[in-house]
């Protein structure tokens, strides 16, 4: 996953700096300043980060915050990558980082997971994609029929109700129900708590009281350490998918009840 450091960006344009201008004041190949600029947790040397800074008349830290923040982290919060007080405060780009940087494992444990369809439409081709490639797809997905979605429908009070956005969610995975390599479950138990995970990146948002996910907060997470946030976060969803029942499985066994000839 590659996100843009703007930061260095914008410095490069206030101070009327080119790249092959600060690559000569860094003493590096113009190619190792590209990669600085696309990737803002790619973070040079010492010495080059000073260099950087004199020519771009500010400090290291406004740059490279990463390098300031990994110094002073050291033990489990060293995990925690970005914190959003609304998921919706969580660019869309970083989603289709996330996504697409994923070689072997996506896991989509929301309790409708109606927002990625909303926000990424053509979701389920590149998901179709990245089966075919054998990455590993899981959806984790609330039971419309279930007490506890009526429950939290009676919560939200919403006009879009929390069934019918887990319906829609079945309609759009409907198209990869045949794909080797992509499972959907039903689960009830992480009605309170959202999780995205994409190889050793994850999304997290914990659902507050009344609100519905998009106005709840979020963690963006990276694995560092056995036994930190990341993997806590990752026992969570794979416990509840190891009790969840297939939805496929449960469609193609009422199919079978319904064509059933009744004695």
């Amino acid at each position: 996953m590659y996100v843009t450091n703007v930061a260095l960006r914008r410095a490069m344009l206030d101070a009327h700096v080119t790249r092959q201008d600060l690559a000569d004041r860094c003493g590096v190949d113009v190619k190792t300043v590209e990669r600085w600029l696309q990737d803002e947790a790619r973070v040079p040397h010492l010495r080059h980060r000073w260099s950087a800074a004199e020519a771009l008349g500010v400090e290291t830290a406004v740059l490279w915050p990463d390098a300031i923040r990994n110094t002073v982290k050291t033990g489990p919060d060293r995990e925690v990558l970005t914190v959003y007080p609304y998921r919706s405060a969580c660019p869309k780009s970083i989603w289709r980082n996330l996504i697409s940087a994923a070689d072997s494992e996506i896991v989509f444990a929301g309790y409708t997971n109606y927002f990625l369809w909303l926000e990424h439409p053509n979701l389920a081709k590149v998901l179709k994609r990245k089966a075919q490639q054998g990455c590993k797809i899981r959806f984790l997905l609330g039971d419309p029929e279930s007490d506890v979605t009526r429950r939290r429908e009676t919560v939200e009070n919403v006009p879009l109700t929390v069934s019918t956005r887990i319906r829609i969610t079945l309609s759009e995975i409907e198209h990869l129900r045949d794909v080797p390599g992509v499972e959907a479950r039903y689960g009830d138990e992480h009605i309170a708590m959202s999780v995205f995970r994409f190889d050793s990146e994850m999304l997290v948002t914990p659902h507050l009281a009344k609100l519905v996910g998009h106005d709840s907060p979020m963690l963006h997470l990276r694995r560092h350490q056995a036994d930190g946030l990341f993997d806590r976060f990752a026992y969570h969803a794979s416990e509840l998918w190891s009790n969840g029942r297939n939805v496929w499985a449960d469609e193609s066994s009422e199919q079978t009840e319904e064509a059933t000839p009744q004695g």
